[in-house]
């Protein structure tokens, strides 16, 4: 068997609950050869991106200022900078969202009015539709997954806003010319949602939210949600592929 010769696409992830999952068995139906670092298992992140055409930075539970108990999220914000530097494409979800936005200059704060958790609305900003990454998007993909607790409050400098919910709260946005972000969880299959709602239960349960009813919402909108994200796979894979690594 030869060599992988699809985009090199360095993918991280911040604990076992946050895989790549769906995103990334598409993104290797795309034709990405995925190169899965695990710095919580102690693999070690790549210093620079010389060796990969794409990053993709995953969720987790810590939030983006946690530095001190996961060290190496500074590591990931430094490679979410390397991308914005060298025009690398870049994916940041849930939390990989946060750190770039943090990265590059802007504000992640908890959401003051909280949780976020379920198969929301996606509210489009006008224009998204000629996004280069997310573009192909806005016309089916009406409703996503999140699961989270903080939130961008600030976009970095020359940011630029491509969904929010209907209060407000920041969904997508392309956080430098080559880097974005989501706050959805186009990865998330019904095994991986329903591992944060165990972590979640005492909490749901003290404020009255109705996990069953979650994940029988998740299972109903399962097609829906998979024709709706599976193409962010083939445009970053797209993206990639104009961006040769120098190997």
């Amino acid at each position: 068997m030869g060599a992988p010769t699809g985009p090199r696409v360095c993918v991280v992830e911040h604990e076992a609950q946050c895989p790549p999952a769906l995103l990334g068995e598409w993104l290797t139906a795309a034709g990405a050869d995925l190169d899965v670092r695990r710095p919580w298992a102690g693999d070690p992140l790549p210093v620079d991106l010389a060796d990969h055409d794409a990053l993709v930075v995953l969720g987790g539970s810590m939030g983006a200022g946690d530095e001190a108990t996961h060290p190496w999220l500074a590591e990931a914000k430094a490679l979410l900078r390397t991308a914005a530097e060298t025009g690398t494409p870049a994916l940041g979800v849930c939390l990989g969202h946060q750190l770039a936005a943090d990265a590059l200059g802007g504000t992640v704060e908890r959401n003051p009015r909280g949780q976020q958790a379920g198969v929301l609305e996606v509210g489009w900003s006008p224009g998204a539709d000629d996004d280069p990454l997310l573009g192909r998007l806005v016309g089916s993909a009406r409703r996503g997954v999140q699961w989270n607790n903080d939130v961008v409050t600030a976009l970095p400098p020359g940011a630029v806003a491509l969904a929010r919910t209907p209060a407000g709260e920041l969904q997508a946005a392309r956080l430098a010319p080559t880097v974005w972000g989501v706050q959805l969880h186009p990865e998330a299959d019904r095994a991986v949602v329903a591992s944060w709602a165990a972590g979640d239960r005492d909490d749901h349960l003290e404020r009255g939210i109705d996990q069953d009813a979650v994940l029988a919402e998740l299972d109903a909108a399962r097609a829906e949600l998979d024709a709706a994200w599976r193409p962010l796979a083939a445009s970053l894979v797209a993206l990639a592929a104009g961006h040769p690594a120098t190997r």
